[in-house]
Formats: C-alpha cells, sequence, structure tokens
C-alpha cells in the first residue's frame, strides 16, 4: 500500500511539474533530498550507535532486568492470567521500549504472544490486544530515536521533547487500554 501511494505521489509531482514547466526544479529537488538523506543517515548511525551501546551496557550490567523487574507488579493486574514466562516477555517487552531500545522490543513481544497463544486461554485475546497497545503507544522515558533525529538535524536539546512524548504516549495507552478493556467485556458478555 505503501508503494502505490508513493508511485501515485511521485506520479503527481511530475505531472504537476510537467504542467508548470518546472522539471529542471524538479530534478534539482530530488538530487538534492538524495543527498540530504544520505547526509541524515550517516549522521543517525553515529548518535544511534552511542544509543545502542549505552543500552548494551545497561542490559549487560542488569539495569533492565532490574527495570523490568519493578513493572511486573503493575502488569501483573492488567495481563492477568498470563503464564511466568510470557509475563517475562511482556515486561522485557515494554522495558525495552520505555528505555527507547524498540529494536529489541519486538522478538521480546512476539515471544511473549507466541507463550500466550500456548496458554489458549479465556483472556488470551485481551492479553494480546493489550499487548499490541501497549507496545504500539510505546511509552518513552528516553526517546532516543526521535532524539538522534534531532540532534542530526541541529537541535540544541534534543531531548527537551521527552516530558510530552511521555505524556501524549501515556494519553494514547490509557485510551488504547481502555478501548480493549471495555471491548473485552462486551466480548464475554456474548
Amino acid at each position: 500500500m505503501i508503494g502505490v501511494i508513493t508511485a501515485v505521489l511521485c506520479g503527481v509531482s511530475l505531472w504537476a511539474a510537467a504542467v508548470q514547466g518546472r522539471m529542471s526544479e524538479l530534478s534539482k529537488a530530488a538530487i538534492e533530498s538524495c543527498s540530504d538523506a544520505v547526509n541524515l543517515a550517516v549522521s543517525l548511525c553515529g548518535t544511534m550507535a552511542l544509543w545502542s551501546g549505552l543500552m548494551q551496557i545497561a542490559r549487560r550490567s542488569g539495569m533492565v532486568h532490574l527495570f523490568s523487574r519493578s513493572l511486573q507488579p503493575v502488569l501483573r493486574h492488567i495481563f492477568k492470567d498470563c503464564s511466568p514466562k510470557a509475563m517475562e516477555y511482556i515486561t522485557m517487552n515494554l522495558s525495552a521500549n520505555m528505555l527507547g531500545i524498540s529494536n529489541a522490543a519486538t522478538p521480546m513481544g512476539i515471544q511473549a504472544v507466541k507463550e500466550m497463544d500456548k496458554q489458549n486461554g479465556k483472556y488470551t485475546p485481551r492479553c494480546i490486544a493489550m499487548l499490541t497497545v501497549l507496545n504500539t503507544a510505546s511509552i518513552q522515558l528516553l526517546p532516543t530515536t526521535i532524539g538522534s533525529l534531532r540532534a542530526a538535524h541541529g537541535a540544541k536539546s534534543p531531548l527537551d521533547i521527552s516530558v510530552p512524548i511521555l505524556f501524549v504516549s501515556l494519553v494514547s495507552a490509557a485510551a488504547g487500554c481502555t478501548v480493549v478493556y471495555v471491548l473485552s467485556l462486551g466480548r464475554k458478555s456474548t
């Protein structure tokens, strides 16, 4: 679907440039954009390497595990009837998201869903939906990816958006969890 949208946008751009006689401007903008994309990718690699390294240190030192254990009492209420193994994957998934290492969160989320599927309990669909909502809302205490992008574009304080991002992700997570809860109540009554 994204490919279709991109093709349509490119086609409309070419058509508009041809109709207005601005093909040279379109060509110049396309070449400059390619150059900007490469520069951004190279500068982002360095910043992401720094944050990935710091997060790897936190993971190896046990800080991520300690953080995930502190989440378990809260998550036990949300993910009722999940096996201890599924809860371990769920807490590690959400911890990785909160610490800004979302690339490590995805495999743990997949493992959590596999573990929940093995249970085949009556709460399994609700738990999977709840994990999907919380993972997608991606509550981040340290938004490293956006901070890296902002630093690459010259922001003086790349992480000054941490509080608004935390607020918005908490609101979206609460709204999503409420919807899942309400829909699961409706499902039980039918």
